[in-house]
């Protein structure tokens, strides 16, 4: 029988297609130090966040008497014997005492470098947080793309968070903790570190959370009776995390505060506890919040236990304040990198340095338009010719205030003045007041605002124009620009803020109490300058001049708003 000629399909291999060149080998190690640049210039905006003066504040005050700064000695309003909920008191020790020791480290670092340290800790915080994402992924897959998007995502969520607070110890130690318990290394090293964030910021809590999740991904694994590594050990540090956590000022009482903050109206009111829209601009919270979901239900088959607890417990939390969204910043992005399905293809050269080009883009538009590498506090938003003017004069007063501009007018003029309010809360009854007389709004069956203003002894009105993020004017100060009303004199005025008194400083004239409009005017014009994404106010102006029958400026504001609003 003659020979069977070959198959021509199976007799001779198909020719290999041309592998796409590979990229050079210095081009990875260009792209991971791009992308530290790249989250330095996103991480680097100047100090904005009001708070920082009472943090500071505490700090110093704390070092220099050897004790925890209670009673409050910066508010004279803080420590009013009334209550509008049963944990009040409760809640107000907290707020005075839960970050002494991260008050400290900040005082310290300014006393030390100024401003431009605690830009630089507080960028270099949040690189930290976006590399452990990175690294977490990186030891759960090993790729390399996926790592850095991963980074990327944390660094997108991280961008609204840079504010010099307490909080970034939580964030950084969150994903200490996250790294640690999948590496199962160094696992002790998490009792000191509880002892550390327990005195530096109440969000410890969430540590729990943590360990209390993995400790459930092993009870699922004996209950399949599928290994576990280190369980015992598992189990030990968590319980000594756990208890060691309670060596703070206030022990345990981390979760009943959380609870007593639900109940609060000063609470209720601050944009932080807000809920989130995460279907709103900008959008990394909500890709990561929905992708990190998706990816999890591509990859069902292959996703951990932990995986399933953490995303539901964390995405929760998230969508219970816009402060909270930072929670899938970390474990939405270390759950999308670790479940995206894989590209399964080589990536060409061509695309490695398109994605380095594209990111020495976004570091090019970020350093254009003007928010990085700003080593300073946000002077332009501060009451400092005010404090000026007060210290000048000697005058002490009793000062009423905004609420923003609380801390850094104690941190100007304590102990000759002492602020009506500041953001830490510390008066539920104060707060009610202070609504009430900003809004200049006289309740039915209540005090007036004359009386309000009379029960405090206040003497001195320290004012900004307008709320910064609604754009609303305030009404006291407009309404006390009224040439008719000659109880309050307008002594001190500029594009920061106003200054009214009772009773002037001898040999001092007063100004035309109109100069209040100019005023919020100027202060308006420089928001839009310093901040375009907050016009607001222009609209606040455009509305408070309708309702007094001023069409023709109202008109000329609102042209100005729509003019700059996107």
């Amino acid at each position: 029988m003659p020979p069977r000629p070959a198959n021509p399909k199976t007799a001779m291999p198909p020719p290999a297609a041309p592998s796409a060149p590979a990229a050079p080998a210095w081009l990875r190690p260009l792209l991971l130090g791009l992308t530290a640049m790249m989250f330095l210039t996103w991480f680097t905006g100047e100090v904005a966040d009001t708070d920082i003066w009472l943090h500071l504040m505490t700090g110093r005050h704390t070092l220099e008497a050897r004790a925890l700064t209670v009673p409050d000695p910066f508010c004279y309003t803080s420590n009013l014997t009334s209550t509008a909920y049963p944990g009040e008191a409760k809640t107000r020790y907290f707020n005075l005492t839960h970050e002494w020791l991260a008050q400290i480290l900040m005082y310290v670092i300014h006393g030390a470098s100024g401003f431009p340290g605690l830009v630089l800790l507080r960028a270099l915080l949040l690189i930290a947080f976006c590399w452990l994402v990175g690294l977490i992924v990186w030891w759960r897959t090993g790729g390399y793309y996926r790592s850095l998007a991963a980074a990327i995502a944390a660094g997108a969520v991280a961008i609204n968070f840079q504010q010099s607070r307490p909080f970034l110890v939580t964030f950084v130690l969150l994903a200490v903790t996250m790294a640690i318990l999948e590496r199962r290394r160094w696992m002790w090293a998490l009792v000191p570190v509880f002892v550390f964030w327990a005195n530096c910021h109440g969000g410890y809590f969430m540590g729990w959370v943590m360990l209390g999740a993995y400790c459930g991904e092993a009870l699922i694994r004996r209950l399949r009776r599928q290994p576990v590594v280190g369980e015992r050990q598992l189990w030990l540090v968590t319980i000594a995390s756990f208890l060691a956590s309670a060596i703070n000022p206030n022990g345990f009482r981390v979760i009943e505060i959380m609870m007593y903050y639900r109940g609060s109206s000063i609470q209720s009111s601050n944009l932080e506890w807000q809920y989130p829209a995460f279907w709103l601009p900008p959008y990394g919270y909500g890709v990561v919040l929905l992708g990190s979901l998706a990816a999890m239900l591509i990859s069902r088959r292959k996703t951990r236990p932990v995986d399933w607890i953490l995303y539901f417990v964390f995405a929760a939390a998230s969508l219970m304040a816009v402060r909270n969204t930072i929670l899938m910043g970390l474990v939405g992005a270390v759950l999308l990198g670790a479940y995206l399905p894989a590209w399964k293809r080589a990536i060409p050269a061509a695309a490695e340095f398109a994605a380095a080009g594209l990111v020495l883009l976004t570091i090019g538009l970020a350093v254009s338009g003007g928010g990085a590498f700003q080593w300073r506090a946000a002077e332009w938003m501060l009451p400092v010719q005010a404090a000026d003017f007060l210290k000048a004069h000697n005058v002490s007063g009793r000062m009423f205030n905004t609420y923003e501009n609380g801390g850094y007018l104690v941190w100007r003029l304590w102990p000759a003045q002492r602020d009506f309010i500041d953001p830490r809360g510390l008066s539920e009854e104060a707060y009610a007041d202070y609504s009430r007389i900003l809004s200049y709004a006289d309740s039915k069956g209540g005090k007036s605002v004359d009386e309000l203003l009379a029960k405090y002894g206040i003497e001195v009105l320290v004012l900004n124009g307008f709320d910064r993020f609604s754009g609303h004017v305030h009404t006291l100060a407009a309404a006390l620009s009224d040439p008719s009303q000659k109880e309050w004199k307008l002594v001190q005025a500029d594009n920061r803020s106003v200054v009214f008194m009772r009773h002037p400083p001898a040999g001092l004239q007063p100004l035309n109490n109109l100069h209040a409009l100019q005023s919020i005017e100027t202060q308006c014009q420089q928001q839009i300058e310093h901040d375009p994404k907050q016009p607001a106010c222009a609209r606040g102006i455009a509305d408070f001049y309708t309702r007094i029958g001023q069409t023709v400026r109202a008109a000329q504001w609102m042209s100005y708003y729509d003019s700059r609003s996107h």
